[in-house]
């Protein structure tokens, strides 16, 4: 018998990433702050009605939560998963929140007897649909090689960077390098545009050399027809950047592009567009050089 696992976060990662782990045959306890979960009691799940309930019935207890505020509530309040859970049980929280916040949190845990893992996650919506996300984990190596397979159930790949804390960095820099690439991708198309090169013929072009890239493979077919329906948020991606700007400053490490970045998304969020994919940091590049990429690009077979 699979070990007994909670859940909290059914959002548009969770949930899948939830169901992943059904499929895999682990009998699961769940649990939204906002939502009902009827849909994955349908599929087998069981309902919870609080936190502290979930914990109390599940062996691990995985959270997948908006950012840290959120999950210091669901971890620490008196109806929480601390104060629900059995010592020698695991928590692992997979949500993309502040480093510190995650060893405190680790530090909550251990004095209360319970195993912490930071584990976040990349490959956004498609990547929690079909279990292939990219698992960052911090924490103890014993703990981590003891829950590898449960993380393998909803990812291609489980990496420990080191202790509780280093996942969350990782992701960081993880959110760093796609944001610049999705913004030197938008100052290249628009140049191109501008000159009269269709961006899907430069993208057909480049693919293979050294400025590919997986975010490329996945963004540069979807701005060049204008399709910005979310797979990863653009008021998500600023939270991301605002955390790493906070570490880093607190760690002394410069994020000079970081930072010109997150304000692109401000202004982007200014304009209403926050809940449209991070790939509409096009936009902010359109609308200064007065020019539509999906106006000028057309669909091309690859090269």
């Amino acid at each position: 018998m699979k070990t007994k696992v909670g859940f909290i976060g059914l959002g548009i990662m969770g949930k899948p990433m939830a169901r992943n782990l059904l499929k895999a045959g682990y009998p699961l306890v769940v649990w939204h702050r906002n939502r009902q979960s009827s849909e994955l009691i349908a599929a087998g799940a069981e309902g919870a009605a609080t936190a502290r309930e979930l914990a109390a019935r599940s062996r691990v207890i995985i959270t997948m939560l908006p950012n840290s505020p959120q999950v210091k509530e669901v971890l620490t309040s008196p109806d929480g998963v601390v104060a629900g859970a059995t010592p020698g049980a695991t928590v692992i929280d997979m949500s993309s929140i502040s480093p510190v916040v995650a060893r405190e949190m680790g530090e909550v845990c251990a004095r209360n007897r319970l195993k912490f893992l930071d584990a976040p996650v990349s490959g956004g919506e498609p990547g929690a649909i079909n279990a292939s996300l990219s698992i960052m984990v911090g924490g103890v190596e014993e703990v981590f090689n003891e829950c590898r397979d449960l993380l393998l159930a909803m990812g291609k790949s489980a990496v420990r960077l080191g202790d509780v804390g280093s996942g969350n960095v990782t992701k960081l820099a993880n959110q760093i390098i796609v944001a610049l690439h999705l913004a030197a991708m938008s100052e290249a198309f628009v140049l191109g545009a501008k000159a009269g090169v269709n961006p899907t013929l430069i993208f057909n072009a480049i693919r293979g050399g050294l400025a590919g890239s997986n975010v490329l493979e996945a963004k540069a077919a979807r701005v060049a027809a204008g399709n910005f329906e979310p797979g990863f948020k653009i008021d998500l991606h600023l939270k991301d950047l605002t955390n790493a700007l906070d570490a880093g400053r607190e760690m002394g490490a410069p994020l000079f592009l970081t930072a010109q970045v997150m304000e692109i998304l401000k202004c982007l969020k200014i304009d209403g567009l926050g809940q449209m994919d991070h790939s509409a940091i096009l936009k902010f590049y359109e609308k200064l050089a007065a020019i539509q990429i999906s106006q000028t690009a057309v669909r091309s077979p690859p090269q």
